[in-house]
């Protein structure tokens, strides 16, 4: 087997000579679309011919991009992924990529029709609103995923989403961080007096837990008698359907330690689900969990969500989302003067460096009085020790 390069109009392509068909007594030459540049036409003759000298080179089959992504690669990610991870996989393939660049056959698609695509994403359609850089990035690294495995098994011969141009995250415009001051946070939940799902904010604004996490907790989980609790698990919303999976990462399993006050709520919350219980009989639905329906099942997270949002209405607060509890619980210790390190295990980051990134807003105040402080040592009153 040997190769070339070829142009066709501003399109370079790497050809292969394959041999004589035997049927027709001609020669047999594939093309591979390569670009715009002649260098990525001989590199990818190079590639190709490698390949075959290690016994890696699979003749191209005619498979299109959409029965590539939807006959092969997704069902072999079910089993994979997590639940919520799958489905979004799933939904930017059916509702995205395979109306745009489904009939593409697999060998031939360029990254310069990934680029158009992410363009079209971009401005939107006159019924489709243009989508956000971040989803768009989103869609490519699936994309990106999806040609990886398709060149590790020799479908293609190489990666095309490499040498795609997906929107910059930089260029996304960042939603500024809102969070409630101590006295705020009080008021908030001071109001929530009576209310079913009190205990279940509460322990989100005392703990920095996340949504799904919160709904997610056993009472097997939680030691009143020691104020600590675990995080083992979550409640996911998957097209819209609840399930209960397991925490997103290593470091999402992790012990909370609890205040008094947050045990007391949660004693005195158990002992209000026991009596719901009771009423309930044989229609009561044990799953375990400390916060969910009256009868025993999950809550849905967006409902918990919106459930928030209309209680912050009606408090006059400075409007939050939900998962700022959690930022404010972040802010309010960093603020105190509570290690990095400490914060971060709170909140189940991957590491205090990653918390520092997401809190440097917080950051700028304590070097100012760190540096404040040196200043005295060295030229003031304050003495070391």
């Amino acid at each position: 087997m040997r190769g070339y390069t070829a142009k066709k109009g501003n399109r370079y392509y790497a050809v292969i000579y394959e041999g004589v068909d035997p049927s027709t007594g001609k020669e047999r030459r594939r093309w591979f679309a390569a670009g715009t540049r002649r260098a990525d036409a001989e590199r990818l003759v190079t590639e190709i011919m490698k390949r075959k000298n290690d016994g890696e080179y699979r003749p191209p089959d005619r498979i299109t991009f959409s029965a590539y992504l939807t006959d092969r690669w997704l069902p072999t990610k079910r089993s994979q992924l997590r639940p919520s991870t799958f489905d979004s996989y799933r939904r930017n393939i059916e509702r995205h990529v395979v109306p745009a660049l489904g009939a593409i056959p697999l060998q031939r698609l360029s990254a310069e029709d990934l680029d158009t695509f992410y363009a079209a994403l971009a401005v939107g359609s006159e019924d489709r609103r243009g989508l956000s850089p971040k989803t768009i990035h989103s869609i490519h690294e699936t994309l990106h995923k999806a040609l990886a495995d398709a060149m590790r098994k020799g479908s293609v011969v190489r990666n095309v989403a490499e040498l795609a141009d997906p929107p910059k995250l930089s260029s996304r415009k960042k939603r500024d961080m809102r969070v409630w001051d101590a006295i705020q946070l009080r008021q908030f939940l001071d109001g929530l007096e009576g209310h079913r799902l009190m205990p279940a904010y509460y322990l989100a604004a005392n703990t920095g837990m996340r949504r799904g996490e919160v709904l997610g907790l056993r009472w097997n989980d939680v030691d009143l008698e020691r104020a600590r609790l675990s995080v083992r698990q979550a409640v996911v919303s998957v097209a819209y359907d609840i399930q209960v999976a397991d925490v997103k990462t290593g470091s999402s399993r992790r012990t909370i330690d609890l205040d008094p006050r947050t045990v007391s709520v949660l004693r005195e919350w158990r002992k209000r689900q026991l009596d719901e219980r009771l009423l309930l009989g044989e229609l009561h639905q044990d799953h375990g969990l400390a916060f969910s329906r009256p009868e025993g099942t999950p809550l849905h997270p967006d409902f918990f969500s919106q459930s928030f949002e209309r209680l912050v209405a009606k408090s006059g607060l400075p409007v939050i989302r939900l998962h700022d509890l959690r930022h404010t619980h972040a802010t309010l210790l960093l603020r105190a003067g509570v290690p990095v390190k400490v914060v971060s295990e709170r909140l189940g980051h991957a590491s205090p460096a990653f918390t520092m990134t997401v809190y440097q807003h917080v950051l700028p105040g304590m070097q100012a009085e760190a540096a404040t402080t040196f200043g005295d040592l060295i030229f003031g009153t304050a003495k070391e020790g």
